[in-house]
């Protein structure tokens, strides 16, 4: 048993809290607090995750306690699941989804805030405060143990004033908070002691251990540093955490490398390359993380033409500014490569902001993005609303004809994000011989069969769709979670 994680005490009134805080974005806060939920749980102990704020279109659709969806971070969707509970928006209270470099929506307990979302930043804090600390109280008096993320660096001191995600959440519930930086960037001990030197004296003293992660090679040749940092702090180094690749978790910031072969092919079956078009506002692309570990396929990101060039499938992903995106492909050259593709009849598949781009046109009432034609690929017209659907089903395939069908009469689980609604363009529909709708009302393809856009998120999740494009199921989260757990009984002292 690891003699500096916190056990919670029998007497407690209000879960524990144990907080992992970085020295930088990328330290791998999200991948350590996913391993101690996991960890926690294996002790036989209700955890919950916690992420004050996060900032990132990588969302999940969760169960409203109305009946109803809303939106939290993918990150604590999947730390939820390794905590084995229920995903809640109080998981994530404030969600940032950000639509250009200065400009973000804002979802408050799942749900869009208009308001918030005109808000200038610092002014926001104030009125997310209050419902931040009332989901955390609420989900200590239902746990044991929450697990709680911060975000970026605590010592961001410009932002320190306005802060509702780092240490005013370590102060309100008094957590245990582990500092973990990226020893593989170099540089580890300066930020870990630069960062506690910025602490406010309270702060500091509740910097309990810090934590090495993604380090390669011979340990003891860490000494004697570790010893040095904890006299200049008081703060002991509890562990360090290897360098682990492929450890089966999906991305939550940033598009994976694409060094993404995992395994072989299996006999018989020929390397296969797809290519996921990675524009500026991409979105949901952990939703992919399962395709990456498929023996035999190569993930590339495609940001221009030459990135596509003889590969066997192109993806068009999620957006959170479609129309900009779309303009950025038309930009890089990516129209005419992506419609080249679909031309030679080789597979193009367009998911949410995707499929709205493979469309014919795109119409904005509001002049919000602007009117644009889109790639002209489907017989669809998508009209953009202020509306927007949020919500989680099961669905099935129709019978489709050519290279996607193989997904005929597949059942699965899916979810929606998305403003605007998809409709056929019928004279257009006509002209091109006709449209395939795929799923009523959320997924079509062309005449030829190649061409496939959909609405719903998650497809590549299911098993089911997996044995029908491959054959075989990706790891199972069970398997990476049950993999993080044993790690942390080895990675802490």
């Amino acid at each position: 048993m690891p003699s500096h994680l916190p056990l919670p005490a029998t007497n407690q009134t209000a879960a524990l809290c144990v907080m992992v805080l970085g020295t930088t974005s990328g330290a791998g806060k999200s991948w350590l607090a996913t391993a101690l939920c996991a960890w926690y749980r294996a002790q036989g102990y209700r955890v919950a995750p916690f992420k004050a704020q996060n900032m990132s279109n990588n969302a999940r659709v969760v169960a409203t306690a109305d009946g109803g969806y809303g939106e939290i971070g993918s990150a604590q969707y999947f730390q939820a699941l390794a905590a084995g509970a229920v995903p809640d928006v109080r998981m994530n209270p404030l969600l940032l989804k950000p639509e250009a470099d200065t400009h973000s929506q804002v979802v408050l307990l799942g749900q869009v805030d208009a308001a918030l979302t005109q808000m200038p930043w610092r002014a926001r804090s104030q009125h997310v405060w209050p419902v931040i600390a009332g989901a955390l109280d609420a989900l200590r008096q239902e746990v044991d143990v929450v697990v709680i993320e911060g975000a970026g660096s605590p010592a961001e001191i410009n932002l320190s004033g306005s802060d509702v995600v780092n240490m005013r959440v370590a102060r309100h519930c008094g957590a245990h908070a582990l500092l973990v930086s990226d020893i593989d960037r170099g540089g580890a001990f300066a930020h870990l002691y630069g960062t506690w030197a910025l602490l406010a004296p309270e702060d500091q003293r509740l910097i309990k251990g810090f934590v090495l992660n993604k380090f390669r090679g011979d340990a003891s040749l860490l000494a004697p540093a570790p010893e040095m940092l904890q006299k200049m702090t008081g703060v002991p180094v509890v562990a360090t955490i290897p360098m682990v690749r492929n450890h089966g978790l999906p991305e939550e910031d940033g598009v994976f490398d694409d060094r993404s072969v995992v395994g072989a092919p299996v006999a018989g079956q020929a390397l296969r390359t797809i290519a996921i078009v990675a524009y500026p506002r991409i979105s949901n692309l952990d939703e992919f993380q399962t395709l990456k570990n498929v023996p035999g396929v190569r993930l590339v990101w495609a940001r221009d033409c030459r990135d596509v060039d003889d590969v066997d499938w192109i993806v068009l992903p999620g957006s959170k500014a479609t129309g900009s995106d779309l303009r950025w492909l038309r930009s890089q050259g990516l129209d005419r490569a992506i419609c080249a593709h679909a031309q030679a009849g080789k597979p193009v598949l367009g998911i949410c902001g995707g499929l709205q781009m493979l469309g014919e046109s795109l119409i904005d009432p509001a002049d919000v993005q602007g009117n644009q034609p889109g790639l002209g690929l489907l017989p669809l017209v998508t009209v953009f609303e202020e509306h927007k659907t949020v919500r989680y089903g099961e669905h099935q395939f129709a019978p489709l004809k050519g290279a996607w069908n193989a997904l005929s009469d597949v059942a699965f689980h899916a979810y929606e994000i998305h403003q605007g609604q998809t409709r056929t363009y019928v004279a257009m529909a006509e002209a091109e011989g006709g449209v395939q709708t795929a799923i009523a009302n959320l997924a079509w393809a062309n005449a030829k069969g190649n061409v496939l856009g959909c609405y719903l998120h998650g497809m590549f999740e299911s098993d089911a769709v997996m044995y029908a494009l491959w054959g075989g199921r990706s790891t199972s989260l069970h398997s990476v979670f049950a993999h993080m757990r044993d790690g942390v009984s080895q990675w802490f002292e």
